[in-house]
């Protein structure tokens, strides 16, 4: 008998894919402000050896009477691994980027939240270092 794990599953999260009615400003914002390495066709590629280790890609649901990602009404939320979250906050506050909110206690490492110019939640996250 097959393994039903092994075959026809998802194995991992291959893109995030966004509508706005402002691309190219957007495309601009995440590039100028979080220091994504957007590429030609429009996008940015995160290669896996560029991944702290024990980080991981992540799928979950939220009840929808969850406030978790408020202040944003837009019904998802991105959230992306940084490699220094110091420098980070020094880079949104450059650009007066309001926080929304941080937390450096918790066990999965260190969190902050941004809006984007669509008022899409950013959560940005460094791992725990070892």
């Amino acid at each position: 008998m097959a393994d039903d794990n092994a075959i026809g599953r998802v194995t991992g999260l291959g893109g995030i894919f966004v509508l706005s009615a402002g691309t190219d400003r957007l495309t601009t914002w995440y590039r100028d402000t979080l220091g994504l390495a957007v590429e030609t066709w429009g996008g940015a590629r995160f290669a896996d050896e560029d991944r702290p280790t024990g980080s991981a890609s992540l799928w979950g649901v939220f009840c929808e009477k969850s406030d978790y990602l408020a202040p944003s009404s837009r019904d998802f939320m991105i959230n992306f691994i940084v490699d220094n979250m110091d420098l980070m906050i020094a880079r949104l506050e450059a650009k007066g980027v309001p926080i929304l909110g941080r937390d450096d206690g918790d066990d999965n490492g260190r969190f902050i939240w941004v809006l984007d110019p669509d008022g899409t939640k950013i959560e940005l996250w460094q791992p725990p270092r070892d």
